[in-house]
């Protein structure tokens, strides 16, 4: 039976609360934890729509008491290439791209943000779904971070020294794989998502928290079959 798993990107200081609380109230209603992306330093233009929350690290905290789990989402959510790099889903980037030393940088300054709120993380996505090879050292050589949420495969397997956990969809629905990650964007989502998201977990009980393990498997021909099938799906 496959395994599902929610991840919740763009939480930061500036957020719509409103949609925040939402989906926390449906998650907690069927007992789902998810893997929440917090941005350290936010940055974006896009986010300035919204209202500060002063009381968001303290909303972090409550996630964490619940068993959420709390993953580094970038740095500031600034998009400075038009690079796609290992995971090209999209071809903008705030890692792909940027010298090793500017993303050491990144790297370094979120995670001492997210320590300074007493959060070391273990697990790392960047915004876009996009990074390369100069992030995954910048990774090892300034945080204990050794997991990413990305990438696209049947289950979760070990690269480049990191354990990956795929991810596969924007939205729940049934999928051949034997771990599914769906991502959401709380801040946009619109009426309709949340009631399918609803409808979903209320039939579908399969549902874990993020794994922390890091993992022996390597890559099957099954796992490179679909990461090929996708990013020729995309292209059409």
């Amino acid at each position: 039976m496959e395994k599902y798993i929610i991840r919740l990107d763009d939480a930061c200081e500036k957020c719509d609360i409103e949609k925040w609380d939402r989906i926390e109230q449906i998650l907690d209603k069927y007992r789902v934890k998810p893997l929440v992306g917090v941005i350290p330093h936010c940055e974006d233009p896009m986010m300035d729509q919204y209202e500060i929350d002063a009381e968001f690290w303290e909303r972090v905290d409550s996630w964490i008491s619940k068993g959420w789990i709390i993953a580094m989402h970038g740095y500031n959510h600034v998009y400075g290439t038009e690079c796609g790099g290992i995971n090209p889903v999209n071809k903008r980037s705030e890692f792909a791209g940027e010298s090793l030393e500017v993303q050491k940088s990144k790297i370094s300054k979120g995670v001492a943000i997210m320590r300074e709120h007493g959060i070391d993380p273990k697990v790392f996505f960047a915004p876009a779904h996009t990074f390369d090879n100069n992030t995954l050292i910048a990774l090892k050589e300034c945080s204990n971070i050794r997991i990413i949420s990305d990438t696209i495969a049947n289950d979760i397997y070990t690269k480049y020294g990191f354990t990956f956990v795929p991810q596969q969809a924007g939205r729940v629905r049934k999928l051949p794989f034997k771990t599914v990650t769906f991502c959401y964007h709380p801040n946009v989502m619109n009426d309709d998502e949340f009631v399918r998201l609803e409808k979903f977990l209320k039939r579908y009980k399969n549902y874990v928290p993020f794994p922390l393990e890091e993992t022996t498997r390597k890559l099957s021909i099954v796992d490179l079959l679909l990461n090929r099938l996708y990013f020729i799906r995309r292209k059409i």
